[in-house]
């Protein structure tokens, strides 16, 4: 059984102390396919030196995470710009519209939202959204941008089915975490609705743990839990949700 993590901040500090501990249980557990977003340029070179140390297992992202989105953007949407020239990306995320931590920056956010979807294009590759307190705010660049060549995953999906339904509308997989264990997630509720051809598996660690880690760090080992809970919910077995979610991570990162 092959496990693919589509979203895990590996090189966060969080990990500093047993980074190589942590890898080793997270490979023991058969998840083996380890997808790696950017946050800011602060980040890049812990995340090229991850790549370097578990080359056949971690694929990176490039992109300026929302809640990043700061005076200097300008200046870190070029450091983008360039890393996506000079070195091999599997995606441009994460990337969105976050009005949970910061309203005041909604304008450059958007700004920094459209042109890293153009970047994306113009490099053939999938985008991975981070949205919080921001669904209309993010389907309304989705829809200025929306093409045959816009596609992705709208990381860690939290929406009602409406959301779920129009995110897929827009060539976008739902990925699916730590939140769907959770008694008041509610995505767990309607989730069954949605064909699992729409679905990738994703911790967010160090975020977002599962039950019964809530609270604690999370890591990509821990995504066992999310697959026991959609092989509930979908009554299929955990190989299965395991096979279909890794060729779904497939169909996107082209990997």
């Amino acid at each position: 059984m092959i496990i693919t993590d589509t979203h895990t901040h590996l090189y966060s500090e969080a990990f500093d102390e047993d980074r190589a501990e942590m890898m080793q249980r997270t490979l023991d557990a058969n998840v083996t396919r380890l997808f790696i977003p950017a946050i800011d340029s602060t980040y890049t070179e812990a995340m090229l030196q991850l790549e370097k140390d578990y080359p056949e297992h971690v694929f990176l992202m490039m992109g300026l995470h929302p809640t990043h989105v700061k005076e200097n953007y300008k200046e870190e949407l070029a450091h983008v710009k360039d890393m996506l020239a000079s070195h091999t990306f599997y995606a441009v995320g994460e990337i969105g519209i976050d009005l949970y931590w910061d309203k005041e920056t909604l304008a450059m956010q958007k700004e920094a939202f459209k042109y890293q979807i153009q970047l994306a294009k113009k490099h053939k590759l999938p985008i991975v959204i981070h949205c919080r307190e921001a669904f209309d705010e993010v389907f309304e660049v989705l829809e200025e941008e929306k093409s045959d060549d816009l596609y992705g995953i709208f990381h860690c999906f939290t929406g009602t089915i409406e959301h779920a339904k129009l995110a897929i509308s827009y060539n976008m997989k739902l990925g699916i975490g730590g939140v769907a264990t959770f008694k008041n997630g509610k995505i767990d509720q309607f989730l069954d609705t949605i064909d699992l051809k729409h679905i990738v598996l994703e911790t967010d660690a160090p975020y977002l743990a599962p039950h019964p880690f809530r609270g604690k760090r999370n890591e990509s080992s821990y995504i066992v839990k999310v697959l026991e809970k959609l092989s509930e919910i979908y009554n299929l077995t955990q190989e299965e949700i395991a096979a279909v979610t890794t060729e779904n991570s497939k169909a996107v990162f082209g990997i």
